[in-house]
């Protein structure tokens, strides 16, 4: 039923031709577009009950990053309505629970600060905070923040002398300088330098020197939504594949009639459904025994990388020329795959974590 009326919702409201739109514009961010979604309980789809939100759980989270994965929606919906929120709910202070409760409204968005080499690693950080006062000085760069250019606030990773920590920045505040990061799906990206940032005691996320225990749960819940969106794309590349092969005539017969096509067409569909299932037990782990999650969500995004990058790279080739052509949709879903599989760790950063639970 959630599948049903999100597929309504961004079929009328965000088809491929509103990014193709933004795009054009030069715009990578839809206020109002994000805000429908809040009213539609999507932003607060992981905000408890008690702070405003549905507390719907991953899996259902996940459900919905698919349907978005289908039209390509360009939303802050993985860095805020998932990222931003496990961190949030897994603090829970006063603090916390109002920027949940915004968050839940449309009203707030977070966009998570961790990367700052050219792969995802959360372990290599040389940003540093340093105590001063009862507060700290923030200095650093962080580099694909995805979200960042329009976020309100930034989850920012950096090194104290207890530990690695994680701090809530003000978007605005002075000091923090943002520079747009031109991702070639058109996406909300941004490098940011942080130039001795004054905080207060209040902006540490969790513990001093404990980041791991918050920053944890969040990334593997941005890897499994990530994972369902690119699940997704994949699933609408191939649908657009396979309706060009029965439109599309050489010989005067369908191409779809020729049975090279058919087997490379039906091995993308069952891609797509082992990969669906990776997914869904992954948001199924995350729910239900989120300290055992991790090598369900990496397997997960791994198997949802190669998918996607499977799925458009065949879907281009079966096209043929028009393939090419921007004026055709086919090269946003290539973008896309692209971008997200960079994101929150590569094919072989997951791989490898899936390889290490396995004894290898």
């Amino acid at each position: 039923m959630l599948a049903d009326a999100a597929r309504g919702f961004l079929d009328q409201k965000a088809p491929i031709s509103h990014l193709r739109r933004m795009r054009d514009e030069g715009r990578v961010f839809d206020s109002g577009l994000w805000k429908a979604m809040a009213e539609m309980g999507w932003a607060g789809i992981l905000v408890p009950e008690d702070c405003g939100g549905a507390g719907m759980g991953h899996s259902a989270a996940c459900v919905l990053a698919g349907e978005m994965g289908r039209t390509l929606v360009q939303s802050p919906f993985i860095p805020t309505a998932v990222v931003a929120t496990t961190v949030y709910s897994s603090v829970m202070d006063d603090r916390s629970r109002h920027a949940l409760s915004r968050i839940a409204t449309g009203d707030m968005t977070v966009a998570l600060a961790v990367d700052e080499g050219a792969k995802f690693d959360p372990e290599h950080i040389e940003s540093k905070a340093e105590k001063v006062g009862n507060g700290y000085r923030l200095s650093g760069r962080k580099r694909f923040v995805v979200g960042g250019l329009s976020a309100d606030r930034l989850l920012v990773l950096a090194h104290t002398e207890e530990g690695p920590t994680l701090f809530e920045v003000e978007a605005d505040q002075t000091g923090v300088n943002r520079s747009a990061l031109h991702l070639i799906d058109s996406g909300d990206g941004a490098d940011i330098l942080f130039d001795e940032v004054e905080l207060d005691g209040e902006a540490i996320m969790g513990q001093l020197g404990r980041a791991r225990d918050v920053l944890v749960p969040a990334l593997r819940a941005g890897q499994a939504a990530l994972a369902a969106e690119m699940t997704g794309l994949a699933s609408a590349a191939v649908g657009m594949t396979i309706a060009y092969l029965k439109e599309r005539k050489q010989f005067g017969v369908p191409i779809g009639a020729f049975q090279a096509l058919q087997h490379r067409a039906a091995h993308l569909w069952c891609e797509c459904e082992v990969t669906a299932s990776a997914v869904l037990n992954a948001g199924r782990m995350l729910d239900t025994d989120p300290g055992n999650a991790a090598m369900a969500v990496s397997l997960a995004k791994a198997r949802a990388t190669d998918t996607a990058q499977r799925a458009v790279q065949e879907g281009v080739q079966m096209h043929g020329g028009i393939g090419m052509t921007d004026d055709f949709d086919m090269g946003f879903f290539m973008k896309r795959a692209r971008v997200a599989a960079e994101w929150l760790g590569d094919y072989g950063y997951h791989a490898n974590i899936v390889a290490q639970a396995r004894g290898f």
